[in-house]
């Protein structure tokens, strides 16, 4: 063989492994099977967690731009573990439990300090006075994050501090969100203690005032728990739409009047979505609530 033949073949063979490799780039590149699965089922969920009265075969699989079979199997595996559940009037799906018990198990109290605090310090530069978030804790409230507010007169109330629920803003809430046998249960076992003269401390005037809160969606607390402490505060909501904590202003009796809690309740209103939207609450904001506190 010449010289030249020989060169020849050597450049074919080289061109033949060139070939090779850029195939094999070309397969590594592409999604594998169970990759590209996993995609499309996620991409199938998040589609279904956005509409929540739920979404039927034919519209999910537009929205997800695959074909109706392949949408069909995916969601069937999906059904089978409980992520995804079908209802059987209208075959249309909808997010199922176990979906919901994982996100609750995310939420956990370091990442709710951590989304609630940006939103606090906002709060209270907008309204120069103290801002809290505070989640239920047995019969009583703890306060899991604080921010001062530039007024004079701060309160020094502390991450952490724990606080009766009937005669504080943040824990009137709290009860607010409890279904009506809950309620009457927590009334019938509760220690109403006087903190002060203005602390409730009967169970029928508890139960006017937590129907109060329901339907004005805003709890005041006039001196109930310190003689020299006004507060206000309102509901925050998780995924689910259920309560999971309260958000809310506090300050000096003398400077945070019944007419200044009513200009600062649109602002703590404004709070109190932004923090359930970043726990995972979707649907459109409350009402605004009712001018009377």
């Amino acid at each position: 063989m010449s010289v030249r033949a020989k060169q020849r073949e050597a450049d074919a063979r080289s061109a033949r492994v060139d070939r090779a490799r850029v195939r094999a780039i070309k397969q590594d590149s592409r999604p594998r099977g169970g990759v590209q699965s996993l995609a499309r089922a996620f991409s199938i969920m998040e589609e279904i967690a956005r509409n929540r009265d739920g979404i039927g075969l034919a519209e999910l699989s537009k929205r997800v731009g695959l074909h109706n079979s392949t949408t069909f199997h995916l969601v069937k595996t999906m059904v089978s573990l409980g992520y995804v559940r079908q209802m059987k009037d209208s075959k249309r799906y909808r997010i199922g439990r176990p979906l919901f018990a994982l996100a609750a198990s995310a939420l956990d109290e370091v990442e709710m300090v951590s989304l609630a605090t940006p939103i606090l310090e906002e709060l209270s530069r907008e309204t120069g006075e103290s801002a809290h978030f505070s989640v239920r804790l047995g019969d009583a409230v703890v306060v899991l994050a604080r921010t001062g507010g530039k007024g004079a007169f701060q309160l020094t109330d502390r991450a952490g501090a724990i606080r009766p629920a009937h005669c504080t803003a943040l824990g009137k809430v709290m009860l607010a969100a409890l279904a009506s046998d809950q309620l009457e249960q927590f009334l019938a076992r509760a220690d109403l203690r006087a903190y002060t003269p203005k602390s409730i401390t009967s169970a029928e005037v508890l139960r006017r005032e937590i129907a109060g809160v329901r339907r004005s969606g805003v709890a005041v607390d006039d001196g109930e728990f310190d003689p020299e402490v006004r507060c206000a505060a309102l509901p925050v909501r998780d995924f689910s739409g259920q309560v999971v904590g309260a958000i809310g202003i506090s300050g000096p009796v003398w400077r945070l009047s019944i007419e200044a809690l009513q200009k600062c309740a649109r602002r703590i209103r404004t709070a109190a979505d932004r923090l359930s939207v970043e726990f995972g609450y979707a649907r459109e904001p409350e009402a605004r609530m009712k001018a009377a506190i």
